[in-house]
């Protein structure tokens, strides 16, 4: 290879460097403001459902309406269950800065799913540090990872619960924000229609705009 083609690949692998660090932000970024967003619509809802006086009736009325008005007004997202899940979001993190923007909205769905708050927030800290997908977090509450992991202490005892709920434990695997179907649904872009990666690019940047 001569010394133009050396230098040609140094300047493509730097160029390429920063791309990809481009890409990686601007998928966080996205990622944090759907987040931002479900929380913010969670709170709305419980605030106006606890200003009714038949909270029961008026909730799930409520939903109802919201669901109609918003689908039409910016398409899929916005089922009852998944305003559901965001009045749940809310209540289960009253305190946003709890939440983990390294962890999807379908991350959330899957967490919610959990009854016991110390078996989620095990879940939840594994998710983050062993980067799981969704398909692996459900694989891995689905299988009791939580319950497995206590029993092979040979008993389960508060101080193995509490290190578990708050540290994790140590497991690698990669995943991918963009891979989010609720992602593409936030960006008002469909789903399963075949996109060119620079296309989505586009769409990350313009809605990224959007908020400035």
């Amino acid at each position: 290879m001569d010394r133009v083609s050396q230098h040609g690949t140094q300047i493509f692998t730097e160029i390429r460097k920063v791309m990809l660090e481009a890409r990686k932000n601007v998928a966080q970024k996205v990622n944090t403001e759907l987040l931002n967003a479900y929380w913010q619509i969670g709170r709305i809802i419980v605030e106006h459902e606890q200003d009714s006086e038949e909270r029961a009736a008026y909730g799930k009325r409520l939903l109802s309406e919201l669901s109609k008005e918003l689908t039409k007004e910016f398409g899929k997202g916005f089922s009852v269950s998944n305003l559901q899940f965001m009045r749940r979001f809310y209540q289960e993190y009253p305190i946003q800065q709890t939440l983990s923007v390294k962890l999807s909205w379908s991350h959330y769905c899957e967490l919610l799913s959990i009854s016991g708050l110390q078996k989620r927030s095990f879940s939840e800290k594994e998710a983050v540090n062993s980067k799981w997908s969704v398909r692996e977090l459900k694989r891995q509450i689905n299988t009791s990872l939580f319950e497995r992991i206590l029993l092979s202490e040979g008993k389960i005892n508060k101080e193995t619960v509490l290190a578990l709920s708050e540290k994790g434990i140590e497991v690698s695997k990669a995943e991918d924000l963009m891979k989010d179907p609720y992602v593409f649904e936030f960006l008002g872009m469909p789903e399963n229609k075949p996109m060119m990666e620079s296309d989505l690019e586009e769409a990350l940047v313009k809605h990224i705009e959007n908020f400035y």
